[in-house]
């Protein structure tokens, strides 16, 4: 095999490869033979058909079949010895080929880019802290508090009222006749809520325990039996009790109820909450500054045949009039985001980072223990989808990459308030969003 670079042009690079005849006469040769000791001919034993008999019958089939052998076999070789990295599938055009002859082809190559690492350390991201004052934790355990349910039973001659919990039994009909869905048993609603069927809490107002009240509605749009929707239904409702709601006690035994020891590891485990919850999102932001720096560090040309690929993965459900309309703005985010990958890419690879199976086995783990009870519906998602685990790996190797960029950048230190903390982040959005309007009034003007 013979391998020459036809020509070259910024990423595009054209190779021309030559296979002697011989070669591809020795791959039938050896095809032949292995056929020979299978096939049955009529008029010859089984293994003793000459193989000029088979290459009569069969010739132009195993050629088909060496040929597409050797394209294969000396396309990758032809690549590996010209160490070109490819991006995508190369496109093989045949010059000339056939039996007895030799083998020309020209592979039309796109290159991956070669990317010199920059230094990192000119590369500053922000470390937050977050302070969670008292006030905010005692403010956080009140509103749990406010929405958890507890209802004091009213006296017997006590009328319901806004804000109550009415506990009833119900049979309903329509034109005087009982319909599916018309019953229901120890059916509870808070008045003022609405949430049963619109109009509904009203007309229960002032009711007492053990009593009777007459109740009419419309169903309602979602009604499961399609035929019965807006149609008017008479509820008899007998009401079996009334309560009241009361204030819930923040003490051990609320905290306890919600899985703490005490209210004072309860507010531990608020504090952290909180302090979680803002730090998962500033250090999105922070993972987000770093990117930009590095895509700005860097200068990469990006295959165009990647830059394509990647807008029909943007441009996935989108009118043909909408893909045409945002073209320049989601080839602008395609190159981004390729170009984004290469350099993480290269820095993976140059400090010989890798997921191995465990750290695979502990990200599913965590994902577990956040959503108990569903173990097995976690696993086997896993299981059954192998782009699921690749994404996930994908996942896990970019932090490690995040994480060493980290290490070799400088970390600015900063603790701050939730209060300072939210202003961040609305800040952050509101300047992103109107980023892209001005890009997409832009898109526009020039379209």
């Amino acid at each position: 095999m013979k391998v020459t670079v036809d020509s070259k042009k910024g990423l595009k690079t054209n190779l021309k490869v030559f296979v002697d005849k011989k070669t591809i006469n020795d791959r039938m040769g050896e095809r032949l033979i292995e056929l020979s000791k299978t096939v049955n001919i009529k008029g010859f034993r089984p293994g003793k058909v000459p193989v000029d008999v088979l290459k009569r019958q069969f010739g132009k089939a195993i050629y088909g079949e060496v040929l597409e052998k050797v394209l294969k076999e000396t396309s990758t070789k032809a690549l590996e010895e010209k160490k070109i990295k490819v991006a995508g599938q190369p496109k093989l055009d045949l010059k000339s080929y056939g039996e007895g002859k030799d083998l020309n082809y020209t592979l039309e190559v796109d290159e991956l880019p070669s990317i010199k690492i920059q230094s990192l350390e000119s590369i500053k991201f922000n470390d937050y802290e977050i302070n969670v004052s008292e006030n905010e934790i005692k403010k956080r355990i009140e509103e749990i508090a406010k929405n958890q349910n507890n209802f004091k039973d009213k006296e017997d001659n006590e009328g319901a009222k806004e804000g109550d919990l009415v506990v009833f039994d119900y049979n309903a009909k329509i034109e005087n006749k009982t319909f599916e869905g018309g019953e229901g048993k120890n059916t509870q609603i808070v008045l003022g809520k609405d949430l049963f069927i619109k109009g509904f809490d009203k007309q229960l107002i002032g009711c007492k325990k053990n009593q009777e009240r007459e109740v009419t509605a419309i169903l309602p749009e979602n009604y499961p039996k399609k035929e019965l929707i807006n149609k008017k239904a008479n509820f008899n409702c007998k009401i079996l009790n009334v309560k009241k709601p009361e204030p819930v006690v923040v003490n051990d035994e609320f905290a306890k109820n919600l899985g703490a020891k005490d209210l004072n590891n309860l507010k531990e485990l608020i504090k952290k909450q909180m302090q979680n919850q803002y730090k998962m999102n500033l250090d999105s932001l922070s993972k987000e500054s770093i990117l930009e720096q590095i895509e700005k560090l860097h200068n990469v040309e990006v295959p165009e045949n990647l830059i394509q690929q990647e807008v029909a993965l943007i441009s996935q459900g989108l009118k043909k009039e909408d893909v045409e309309k945002n073209k320049k703005e989601s080839e602008k985010i395609a190159k981004t985001r390729i170009k984004l990958g290469l350099i993480l890419n290269e820095l993976g690879e140059k400090n010989n980072l890798k997921v191995d199976e465990q750290e695979l086995k502990n990200e599913i783990q965590k994902q577990v223990q956040s959503m108990p009870g569903q173990q097995k519906q976690i696993l086997e998602y896993y299981q059954k989808n192998p782009s699921a685990t690749a994404s996930l790996r994908g996942s896990i190797y970019e932090e490690k990459i995040i994480n060493l960029i980290k290490g070799k950048s400088k970390k600015i230190k900063k603790i701050i308030s939730i209060e300072e903390a939210e202003k961040i982040i609305h800040q952050h959005h509101k300047t992103h969003h109107h980023s892209e309007e001005v890009e997409s009034k832009k898109s526009k003007k020039n379209s």
